[in-house]
């Protein structure tokens, strides 16, 4: 028995109930929604290790649903499109919203298991290694904790994730529209709110401490790195 945990939002319900039942056969175990209000509730009251995502739902988009679990969440639960549309544009839509794989229906149940099988075992092994870390400066997504030569650096949300991205990115300069896309989508942030997180975000990181490892590039962007 695997005891993973997959949601799977699809409102066809006959499908959906052929899949839950193929999939529990094979040792998952199945939420289901039909809507993407539905999944957003379930998505921040559950732990799942997959979620299995329809395109065309009665209130949105399944591209929606991805995204906001980028983006909003900053999940990085695998998520595997099951859709009846096979353009290579929509192809490309589904892996710029955040999905890792595509199946196109009809599909092979088996194909199914196998592709879950994938994404559920890559998902695990990054997990494993959740640690990111440039000089003394740690990161830990598993435990959402960052410390620096030893000592517990104490971050609110919006900069453990603006410092997760810039790590993430190291040692390249990210720009500034990158970093808040990542941060916030298509919403409009506040005037200078990415300036004031960054002014913020150094004063935890980098001045108390003897080396600096923030750096604005002028007129590309930003950048995490040690420098002599």
């Amino acid at each position: 028995m695997s005891n993973h945990f997959i949601l799977m939002v699809e409102d066809h319900f006959e499908l959906a109930a052929t899949i839950c039942e193929f999939l529990e056969e094979h040792g998952y175990i199945i939420d289901h929604a039909r809507t993407l209000d539905a999944a957003r509730h379930l998505l921040k009251n559950q732990h799942y290790h997959l979620l299995l995502l329809d395109i065309n739902l009665p209130d949105g988009s399944g591209y929606d649903l991805c995204d906001w679990l980028r983006n909003e969440q900053d999940l990085d639960l695998p998520v595997l499109m099951l859709t009846a549309r096979d353009t290579l544009d929509d192809k490309l839509k589904g892996f710029a919203s955040g999905t890792d794989d595509y199946l196109v229906k009809p599909f092979d149940f088996n194909e199914l298991v196998m592709r879950i099988r994938a994404l559920i075992k890559r998902s695990l092994g990054e997990v494993s290694n959740s640690k990111l870390q440039i000089h003394d400066l740690i990161l830990d997504s598993s435990t959402q904790t960052v410390s620096r030569a030893g000592q517990n650096l104490d971050l609110p949300p919006i900069q453990f994730k603006l410092l997760k991205i810039l790590m993430r990115h190291s040692p390249k300069v990210i720009s500034k529209q990158e970093i808040m896309m990542e941060l916030w989508g298509d919403e409009e942030p506040e005037s200078d709110a990415l300036r004031s997180h960054i002014y913020n975000l150094r004063k935890v990181v980098d001045k108390p401490f003897a080396q600096k490892l923030i750096h604005t590039v002028s007129g590309v962007g930003l950048k995490i790195a040690l420098e002599s």
